[in-house]
């Protein structure tokens, strides 16, 4: 029987999740799984299910039907102690607006029943680290979206989680911030920990994940080590063979180069 303590259990395993909104199949019997230590990439076209399967995946949104696993503790059936090793950055997360940084971490620290020296402590680092130290006394509600990305990331790092699950942690990101981010990331690996992300951005995904998750339409069409999904060519090349790439801009629009 897996453990969160044996060393061969995979740090996320997705069986079958699956979710309808009316008519629509959001995520078909997903079934993927991510090995601990691992950097992973979650690509797909827009509309495919990624943030619905991560959001199921994590608990924050109920699946009709399959099971998640973080570190072989189902999401669902003990999900105190599920969340206790995840750090999750949802796509759009809604913030307490009248906060400062600061504030929301000391805040979200408490709640995480950590004592106020290791809250004060980490806070400090991490507004640091993600070079929100000049603007810790501003309110979340004047944040620019990089800088909300950024302090999204700090709540989910506070705890200190085992794994990261994180919805286009780099949209809106300024390069410099990008940057300091993927230094973040590659730390955290480095040091024990797994980290599961989506993006849009296929050269960045190729540039900091060692394994891959193609979805589409609700299912995972492909998934494993990135030079085994990717092959001789390019990450975005791969990706547009494998989900079927409509036009290649080649045809049409003869009005704009007439």
């Amino acid at each position: 029987m897996e453990t969160a303590t044996d060393p061969t259990t995979p740090a996320l395993r997705i069986d079958g999740l699956r979710k309808v909104f009316g008519e629509t199949v959001a995520a078909d019997a997903v079934r993927l799984v991510v090995p601990r230590g691992s950097m992973f990439g979650l690509v797909g076209p827009n509309g495919a299910g990624k943030t619905t399967t991560l959001s199921m995946a994590v608990g924050l949104l109920r699946p009709d039907a399959g099971t998640a696993e973080v570190f072989g503790v189902d999401v669902w059936a003990e999900p105190a102690r599920a969340k206790s090793l995840l750090g999750v950055l949802p796509d759009g997360v809604l913030m307490p607006e009248r906060l400062t940084g600061r504030e929301l971490l000391h805040y979200l620290g408490l709640l995480w029943r950590l004592d106020r020296d290791t809250v004060t402590e980490r806070a400090q680092e991490l507004l640091a680290v993600l070079e929100l130290t000049d603007a810790e006394r501003t309110l979340i509600v004047d944040y620019s979206a990089g800088m909300r990305k950024k302090i999204g990331l700090a709540t989910a790092l506070l705890h200190g989680p085992r794994l990261l699950v994180l919805d286009e942690p780099f949209e809106s990101v300024d390069p410099i911030s990008a940057a300091t981010i993927r230094n973040i990331l590659r730390r955290f690996v480095g040091a024990g920990g797994s980290v599961i992300l989506s993006s849009h951005v296929m050269p960045l995904v190729e540039s900091i994940c060692d394994h891959v998750g193609v979805i589409a339409a609700g299912r995972v069409v492909a998934a494993g080590p990135l030079d085994e999904v990717r092959g001789e060519q390019s990450l975005e090349d791969a990706f547009v063979g494998i989900v079927g790439g409509r036009s290649s801009g080649d045809e049409g629009l003869a009005w704009l180069v007439s």
